[in-house]
């Protein structure tokens, strides 16, 4: 279990650092309804990440088994592609980089995040976590790493229940730390949503390079 666990933490990582997502949880935090609404949010975004994993690793439980000398083909071939694609990902967000002299704004939908009601604030951080393309090959990846591992029900929901809580971390710590201090987590968060604005294609473009690299890797070891 502690292999697959290992296997695992690099691809909730990347899930917890989705500045996109980031920066809608300190919007809402920094908003009027924010002890209703950031709540909403983190339990919408734990919803998604643990739906999209539980169902890719259902869906990877069902390919065929191969012998050890056979190696998992199937299993290469998915993570080959899930890095070529993360790699594709990587460069394009190199080139969306915001020049310097760029002004630097929200997207559209964002503007009025912090008006929202807790069912659409619920759905968003859902559909964030669950439908965005980043994520969900991130969750197809861990998913064929569960679903393949041969490892018994209680120790794959052991593995989801850690990846979940990695993958939630960077919305959770702030949720949490605005309901226990919120006058000194106003400032903090306030920054964060600025520099995370001003380099979120870097900060996107470099965690897609390692992470496509490292199931590029994966995939031919496992061919």
């Amino acid at each position: 279990m502690n292999t697959v666990i290992g296997d695992l933490l690099p691809l909730a990582v990347a899930i917890a650092i989705s500045p996109v997502p980031i920066i809608g949880a300190t919007l809402l935090l920094m908003g009027p309804r924010a002890r209703v609404l950031g709540p909403c949010f983190l339990i919408g975004w734990v919803l998604g990440v643990l739906t999209s994993v539980v169902a890719f690793t259902l869906l990877a439980g069902v390919l065929p088994e191969s012998s050890p000398s056979e190696g998992q083909p199937v299993v290469g071939t998915v993570q080959l592609l899930l890095g070529a694609t993360l790699l594709g990902m990587a460069v394009r967000q190199m080139r969306s980089r915001p020049q310097p002299d760029d002004e630097q704004g929200l997207p559209a939908w964002m503007t009025k995040f912090d008006t929202m009601r807790p069912g659409a604030s619920l759905g968003t951080a859902a559909l964030l976590a669950a439908v965005s393309p980043k994520n969900l090959f991130l969750a197809i990846a861990a998913g064929s790493v569960l679903g393949t591992s041969g490892l018994g029900v209680g120790s794959v929901a052991i593995c989801i229940s850690i990846f979940v809580a990695v993958a939630s971390l960077m919305i959770a710590v702030p949720t949490v730390g605005y309901l226990v201090a919120p006058e000194r987590a106003v400032p903090l968060l306030d920054s964060i949503r600025t520099w995370l604005a001003s380099n979120n294609a870097t900060i996107m473009a470099v965690l897609l390079l390692v992470l496509g690299t490292k199931l590029i890797g994966s995939g031919l070891g496992a061919l």
